[in-house]
């Protein structure tokens, strides 16, 4: 005696089965991308500022305090890159409504870069003062350029210690030195990532 065959195309429950994995694997990729691009994820920023407008972009941005704690200078450090063929100076530094006090005339060659702060390099500094004493907190600092005029942004200040402390003030404001450092491969880094073609935000 034969036993029953099923119907032609399978059982219906086994049709049905099918289906229903078919559509729960379809809508698999879909609750992946449910996240968007909203995603908390995507909103993670860089504690070092980095902005540009026109030829200059600015990178790794940060006001350097006293690493002990005491009321003297403070120090911006920063790489900057000048995209144009033709050379711009730096005319001033403000961190809030203080002025920094350049080592000298910077200049950021075309198609160059020239960081700020560290041995060999250009310094910014602002003398005394409490606009950059609240470490931890996040400070303006606008750059101001010969041809591309202010650049603005919200840096971090940090206490020059560990990795910072080649990079921080001393006890007194430094006096005008010159232009050294403000060369198409400047001297030293924060990073040595940081390339002469900037790619989005790094460490210092």
């Amino acid at each position: 005696m034969s036993l029953p065959q099923p119907p032609a195309g399978g059982a219906p429950w086994l049709r049905r089965g099918a289906l229903a994995g078919v559509l729960a694997l379809s809508l698999v990729p879909l609750t992946a991308c449910a996240a968007g691009n909203h995603a908390d994820t995507l909103q993670i920023r860089p504690d070092h500022a980095a902005t540009s407008v026109g030829e200059i972009k600015i990178q790794n941005a940060v006001v350097l305090t006293q690493a002990t704690g005491s009321t003297g200078s403070s120090a911006i450090s920063a790489k900057v890159f000048n995209t144009g063929k033709d050379e711009q100076t730096l005319e001033s530094v403000t961190v809030g409504d203080q002025q920094a006090q350049l080592s000298g005339p910077i200049t950021v060659p075309g198609h160059g870069s020239v960081l700020i702060g560290g041995d060999g390099n250009p310094s910014a500094t602002i003398a005394g003062g409490t606009e950059s004493k609240n470490n931890g907190d996040f400070q303006k600092v606008v750059f101001d350029f010969s041809k591309t005029g202010e650049v603005s942004l919200q840096t971090l200040a940090l206490p020059a210690t560990g990795y910072y402390a080649s990079f921080g003030p001393s006890e007194a404001a430094a006096s005008p030195t010159g232009t050294a450092g403000a060369t198409g491969k400047p001297s030293g880094s924060p990073s040595s990532g940081v390339s002469e073609s900037p790619t989005g935000t790094s460490t210092p």
